[in-house]
């Protein structure tokens, strides 16, 4: 029995920095014993069969090493089941059906993470633009998108994020893996 994961790799392919061809990643989650492996976009988006009930922690330690080893240099990679990306779809508390994709993201823990790490924000300041917390998520509406805004740049301070893996995607993209990770 197989389950079918998502694996969010984090960084590659930004303005000619860790380039990881799509044909290439493919091949290389095959060659690790995977199948049904597809990738989407190229910003390392990638779904695959594993087998039921495989730890995500250990698929994307497995996958962060055959990457080093393969392509000479370090990608942060969490790995998500269908399931779970389907109840992080349907926990969305904005309106997700009534905005434009560029607006809504989902940012991907690698672990939970409370509110008392986003208690230096003053999320006033920032409005329109809001965050919610979910299960080893975040969920920004940042109604100008995220190049523009000035909350996700708050977010992101090292300080905030130390010592947790974190990789962002627009709801286009996170309805696109929540389809594709359906089994």
């Amino acid at each position: 029995m197989t389950t079918t994961y998502a694996a969010l790799l984090r960084g590659i392919n930004v303005s000619g920095h860790k380039k990881v061809p799509m044909g290439e990643l493919r091949t290389l989650l095959t060659e690790l014993g995977h199948s049904d492996v597809q990738t989407y976009l190229q910003s390392g988006n990638v779904t695959f069969a594993a087998a039921s009930g495989a730890e995500e922690n250990a698929l994307a330690a497995e996958l962060e090493q055959a990457i080093e080893k393969h392509f000479g240099f370090r990608v942060d990679c969490l790995v998500r089941g269908g399931p779970y990306l389907r109840a992080v779809a349907g926990a969305c508390p904005f309106p997700a059906a009534e905005l434009e994709a560029r607006q809504l993201h989902v940012t991907f823990f690698s672990e939970p993470v409370g509110p008392d790490r986003f208690a230096a924000i003053d999320q006033a300041a920032f409005l329109p633009e809001e965050f919610r917390l979910g299960d080893r998520a975040l969920y920004l509406y940042a109604p100008q998108g995220l190049g523009r805004s000035r909350l996700a740049d708050a977010l992101s301070r090292p300080r905030i994020l130390q010592g947790i893996t974190a990789t962002t995607r627009n709801w286009n993209t996170v309805v696109k893996l929540v389809e594709l990770t359906r089994d």
